[in-house]
């Protein structure tokens, strides 16, 4: 009986030269080693070969399709992972802003910018008579009532109605600041060369003048022109420091009531000083005690007191729009009331020729 060959699984090397048919019990031939040359592929064969061509035949596709799962996958587990969100009520959100708020470095003033912006020019103007011995003190203390309301720095008159002004303690004052200098005012340089503004009642007051600049140093001074109309005076140093640095001018065409100005000064020789407030007005007169009549005046109520003559009025961005000339004092009292006056800077500058357009 004959039987079909069986296929050997035997992984024995086959002798060189041997048949690859042998006889088993010298019947039925066995076929010992290599598939038959008509062996059909298995299923498993077939798949990995087609995969293969499909790869081969979309290789670009394949790729982006599986990083785009690559990337969905991370996604995924990403959004899985990650904490869930905090709920945070409003007054947290609100104690945290106020917090950050709190913690932040305050920003300087306005004020504080602009007096930065314009001290270096500012200088203090003594009046003096050269043939009176300066006294080698000087004391920081409010003058006599004046007879003018002007804040300007003539001495007042000796009157023996007017009590003496009284320390804290309740002694007399020794010397007040009018004692040392016949005349006490502030002024602003206005260029290279060191010429500066001031009022003419400063630097008309005394026979001889000197300024000390901000870095301390001294000059004395001359008066190189005037505009009584406008009770100015140009004074030039003899001496001027090597780090001079003139003062901006500003136009007051874009000045209104209610605009923020500073006024700089020596108030009863106090200072450099600073003071705050706002255009009251524009376009004022004001009538000196010697019944001579200013006009085209700025109004404004920062602070100014003797010693505040002649020394800027400048605005929000730093520039001067004016030279403060002026207070009004129905009291009488050389004390500040609310109300002070400034020369437009127009004019102040055309007395010697500037512009500050």
């Amino acid at each position: 009986m004959n039987r079909r060959p069986v296929y050997s699984r035997s992984g024995k090397p086959r002798a060189a030269g041997a048949s690859p048919w042998v006889e088993k019990d010298g019947v039925t031939p066995v076929f010992v080693d290599g598939p038959a040359e008509d062996e059909a592929p298995t299923l498993r064969q077939r798949a990995a070969s087609g995969w293969q061509r499909l790869y081969a035949r979309h290789q670009g596709p394949v790729l982006v399709a599986i990083s785009a799962l690559v990337t969905l996958a991370a996604v995924g587990t990403y959004d899985a992972l990650k904490p869930p969100p905090q709920n945070i009520t409003p007054g947290q959100f609100k104690a945290s802003v106020n917090q950050i708020v709190d913690e932040r470095p305050r920003p300087p003033s306005t004020a504080s910018l602009v007096y930065g912006k314009v001290i270096r020019s500012v200088v203090r103007v003594n009046g003096y008579d050269p043939d009176e011995p300066e006294k080698k003190d000087e004391a920081a203390a409010p003058p006599k009532p004046p007879v003018t309301p002007l804040p300007g720095p003539q001495a007042a008159p000796n009157e023996p109605d007017n009590p003496a002004a009284q320390n804290p303690d309740g002694k007399g004052v020794e010397e007040d600041f009018h004692e040392k200098f016949t005349a006490v005012g502030t002024g602003v340089i206005i260029d290279d060369q060191g010429t500066i503004l001031t009022n003419l009642h400063v630097a008309g007051a005394a026979k001889k003048l000197r300024v000390t600049f901000f870095d301390g140093s001294e000059s004395e001074a001359r008066i190189v022109g005037a505009r009584p109309e406008n009770d100015l005076a140009i004074i030039l140093p003899d001496v001027i420091p090597d780090d001079l640095q003139p003062a901006t001018l500003g136009s007051t065409a874009n000045l209104h009531p209610g605009d923020e100005v500073e006024a700089i000064g020596f108030p009863f020789g106090i200072g450099p000083s600073a003071s705050s407030g706002v255009v009251s007005g524009l376009r004022r007169s004001f009538e000196q005690g010697d019944k001579s009549r200013l006009t085209n005046l700025i109004q404004f109520d920062a602070a100014a007191n003797p010693g505040n003559s002649g020394g800027p009025l400048i605005d929000a961005n730093g520039d001067v729009v004016g030279i403060v000339t002026a207070i009004l004092n129905p009291s009488g009292l050389r004390t500040f009331a609310g109300i002070g006056f400034a020369v437009p800077i127009e004019s102040a500058a055309g007395a010697v020729g500037e512009s500050p357009l």
